[in-house]
């Protein structure tokens, strides 16, 4: 079926059927590693993990529910694999992502400007991984805001149990050296930071301009220290 480029609602049923084309061949390989993988690096949850979570959870923040009008924001889909140390890929992992609007403002009652807010940004999404482990989002390369260098806020969990809190920062930009955040994650270790610090790429062959980024999330098979927390249970969306 070719779908109108203009037709927001078509592309939204075609992105959730299907995975993004040709990512496969980004996915890491599981089971292909001499050494134990090291783990993805946790970060704060900050404090706008959303209060009252929208009606619509899942997997495109472009569009809420069955609207037609489309987010704000440069288009980008973000995949992944989720892993434990081993390489060995976790099944039914709920991966959740948040972040702030095009005008950088949260979906969160207490933070700043609610009134400006983009209605058509989910703002928030979940995804529930299969076999092999893998997720993805359609979502905006996120923006920068007063005091923050433009970030994704990540996390995992299992059997209801949290394992993994952190932040998906943007190859390149300029501000992730002064980022507060960003300076202490790994204590501070390049090569830790790196592990959560990825480009955002032209998607080949779009021609909206529409952008790309992979992380692999790599965790461990026991919860969080508690208070770190079991987040809200509700509608995911399972990988092909």
């Amino acid at each position: 079926m070719k779908l109108d480029p203009d037709c927001p609602l078509c592309h939204r049923r075609n992105f959730l059927r299907t995975a993004l084309a040709g990512s496969a061949a980004l996915f890491t390989v599981p089971g292909a590693f001499a050494e134990a993988l090291t783990r993805t690096p946790r970060d704060a949850e900050g404090p706008f993990y959303p209060d009252k979570l929208p009606l619509d959870t899942d997997n495109d923040l472009l569009i809420v529910n069955d609207g037609i009008t489309p987010a704000v924001g440069d288009v980008s889909y973000l995949t992944g694999v989720v892993m434990d140390s081993k390489g060995q890929p976790l099944r039914n992992a709920v991966v959740e992502i948040w972040q702030v609007d095009n005008q950088g403002i949260y979906l969160h009652s207490k933070a700043n400007h609610q009134e400006k807010r983009d209605r058509n940004f989910q703002s928030y999404g979940r995804f529930l991984t299969g076999s092999k482990g893998h997720y993805h989002f359609r979502t905006i390369k996120p923006p920068s805001y007063p005091g923050r260098t433009p970030h994704i806020h990540v996390a995992v969990s299992r059997k209801n149990q949290r394992l993994l809190t952190t932040q998906l920062y943007i190859e390149g930009e300029k501000a992730n050296a002064k980022d507060f955040l960003y300076k202490r994650l790994g204590g501070g270790d390049p090569k830790l930071q790196k592990l959560v610090t990825v480009p955002f790429k032209p998607l080949k062959g779009s021609q909206s301009g529409e952008l790309t980024a992979h992380l692999d999330l790599v965790v461990g098979l026991t919860p969080e220290d508690p208070g770190n927390g079991q987040r809200g249970r509700g509608r995911t969306r399972s990988e092909p």
